[in-house]
């Protein structure tokens, strides 16, 4: 089921990276939010008239409470639409393929990229970290932990600063500019660069899949530790395996089969009103006891109330998690240190629509992860 419906543009409301945020007047004199993904660096204007894919609201899904623009109709706009010079287009990857919004993007994989021959043999991640996440509010908690610490440390320079790329798999949105998360940090400089593959694109590297998109971090941007989340956003149908988390599965073989460290960000909550979430999420108990099938480091808070550490411990023996998994315990990361590294990133986060102060413990455990993965750097 798709819905379409007209409305015209009444004015900008917000923008970032290559995206407009607008208020639309729809056609029953109603107004709504929408977004709109630039082409070209063109800008909709008050008065330009659409074509919104509606869908997603009307169905009261978690797409933000946004339509989204899917076609411009206005005279104005006629400038977006201008044949391809072949000669001088070097992308020929299409992503979104087959639909009426493929689109080419040049893969550092094809033959035209300048880093073509870094993939024409098979080549080992020799023992970089990568962090591997469900959900995309854990990017920002991993990136402020690791800013903070380096901060921390007067020791660190500038030149010494860990490098970090962020992997956007196409598990959540597919457009990269639809995350706020992602403009802001690089815009402060913390991430070296982006990498969006399958069919996620609109990162600093396009890669056709999850391997090369591994080894374009460790070759192409140069970077010490990867992240590894899909974008904002998540499929779930509250069975054991319907939802899009179980991607994580699928990355920590391909770290291992790379010659990487695979580190899970655990999903912990004890604020979560839905019994499978408590203590370390359903979803993660599943994959690392059912579906994978090579050892993992799994960093877990040390320091937690003794009933909540009651119940991981509990949760780890049922699933028989140590026999299979190198469970590392993290010691002396504190609540009142994840709170000062997040006041250190500008923006307010909040995963499941809770901030820190309402789950601390969700975002200690990513913290910790992130702890772990800057232990195992090794800078020469």
């Amino acid at each position: 089921m798709i819905e379409f419906q007209d409305g015209v543009v009444l004015e900008q409301i917000g923008s970032w990276g290559n995206t407009q945020e607008l208020l639309i007047r729809m056609t029953n004199g109603s107004t709504n939010k929408a977004i709109y993904y630039m082409e070209n660096d063109v800008q909709l204007l008050p008065g330009d008239q659409v074509i919104l894919n509606t869908t997603a609201v009307s169905l009261e899904l978690g797409s933000g409470g946004y339509h989204y623009v899917h076609h411009v109709l206005s005279a104005a706009q006629l400038r977006l639409v201008e044949p391809i010079d072949a000669l001088n287009y070097s992308g020929h990857i299409m992503k979104l393929r087959y639909t009426s919004l493929q689109r080419s993007v040049l893969a550092a994989e094809e033959p035209s990229s300048p880093y073509h021959e870094l993939f024409l043999e098979h080549r080992s991640l020799n023992g970089m970290p990568v962090l591997i996440g469900e959900l995309h509010s854990m990017l920002p908690i991993v990136v402020a932990w690791i800013a903070w610490r380096q901060q921390q440390n007067p020791s660190v320079t500038q030149a010494r600063r860990t490098k970090l790329s962020y992997i956007m798999t196409d598990g959540g949105a597919l457009p990269l500019s639809f995350s706020k998360h992602v403009q802001l940090l690089q815009h402060l400089g913390w991430l070296t660069g982006t990498i969006t593959y399958g069919h996620a694109y609109g990162g600093d590297v396009e890669t056709v899949n999850k391997y090369t998109a591994l080894l374009a971090a460790k070759y192409i941007l140069q970077c010490d530790i990867a992240i590894v989340v899909m974008g904002p956003g998540i499929v779930g149908t509250g069975t054991v395996l319907g939802h899009s988390g179980m991607e994580v599965s699928e990355l920590i073989h391909a770290v291992s089969m790379l010659g990487g460290i695979p580190i899970v960000i655990p999903r912990i909550s004890f604020a979560d009103t839905r019994e499978r979430h408590q203590g370390l999420s359903h979803h993660l108990l599943t994959m690392l006891s059912q579906f994978t099938i090579v050892p993992v480091r799994l960093p877990l808070p040390s320091d937690l109330p003794s009933q909540q550490s009651e119940l991981l411990h509990h949760q780890l023996h049922a699933h028989a998690l140590a026999n299979k998994h190198d469970i590392r315990w993290i010691q002396s990361i504190s609540s009142d240190q994840v709170e000062q590294s997040l006041k250190l990133y500008p923006a307010e986060v909040k995963s499941m629509g809770r901030a820190f102060i309402d789950d601390p413990t969700f975002y200690i455990s990513i913290s910790c992860a992130a702890e772990l993965a800057l232990s195992s750097v090794h800078l020469d």
